[in-house]
């Protein structure tokens, strides 16, 4: 079947949805987005993540497209429409269409565009299955990572590079050597100690909706968990690393600039929280 995107008010062919050469998002980056998966054609923790839309609008002097309801309504009737089984939706909302000047104009309506697709669950099993390896590399984004923009450019570069030395994921280390969080994921270790840390929330990086998920889980599990940042030279000395994100959940971390971490095999710690994150959602 073709696929169907919903831009501005109407269900479009995939193949011709069109935004105007003038919206912001295509001149500035002028917006924000979600990405929420989807198992069973079910839609995973909506709630948090539109709670994080709307702050991320917020924060950019954006005003919602459309209210709540009939969003959740368009992200359901899109995922309807495309037959998604086990995959993902995404939003992207801008500032709007408008003359080409830096400061906000005065009259544009936001622009919302949806979409929805299928993702092969297998492949997110087998990475689970054996892990993946990580590249590090210093802190080049905005300050102000916590808004879930769409201004992606260090992100890309940073993906594309670790892809390039054969890793799965880049961790960004700030400038006090301290890991901020993945290109696209958080990031989490088992320290030395047997404790569960990830860097706590702030502008240097985004609050994820699967870390925020996680971080109650834990300690309903007996986990010992800190929101504490950690250095390269932690993670590798670490039992085991792992990464989150929506669609992915958590997938293990067995090798860090080339270092083994821990025995070099998925940890009891990512696995056992796989597991549960997954069959609460089930």
């Amino acid at each position: 079947m073709s696929r169907i995107a919903y831009v501005n008010g109407r269900y479009v062919p995939f193949a011709g949805a069109r935004v105007h050469i003038e919206d912001r998002g295509y001149q500035f980056a002028d917006g924000v987005y979600e990405v929420c998966a989807v198992r069973g054609g079910k839609l995973v923790d909506e709630a948090p993540h539109l709670a994080r839309l709307d702050r991320s609008l917020q924060e950019m002097h954006i005003r919602p497209p459309v209210a709540s309801a009939a969003l959740a309504h368009i992200m359901r009737e899109t995922i309807r429409r495309n037959a998604v089984g086990d995959g993902l939706v995404y939003l992207q909302v801008t500032r709007g269409v408008a003359r080409r000047d830096h400061a906000f104009p005065a009259t544009a309506k936001p622009s919302l565009v949806v979409t929805a697709r299928n993702l092969s669950i297998e492949k997110y099993e087998a990475w689970a299955a054996s892990g993946v390896a990580v590249k590090s590399m210093p802190e080049t984004r905005w300050a102000r990572c916590d808004i879930k923009s769409v201004a992606l450019l260090p992100n890309v570069l940073a993906k594309q590079s670790a892809r390039e030395a054969g890793a799965f994921e880049a961790w960004f280390v700030d400038g006090d050597g301290h890991v901020t969080e993945g290109a696209s994921t958080t990031a989490w270790i088992v320290d030395a100690a047997g404790v569960l840390r990830t860097r706590k929330l702030g502008n240097e990086i985004l609050p994820g909706v699967t870390r925020g998920e996680l971080l109650p889980m834990c300690r309903q599990l007996g986990i010992q968990v800190a929101e504490k940042a950690f250095t390269i030279a932690e993670a590798k000395a670490a039992r085991e690393a792992f990464i989150t994100a929506a669609t992915i959940g958590v997938i293990p971390v067995v090798k860090l600039d080339g270092s083994v971490v821990g025995d070099g095999r998925p940890g009891p710690v990512a696995k056992r929280l796989r597991a549960a994150y997954w069959a609460d959602r089930a």
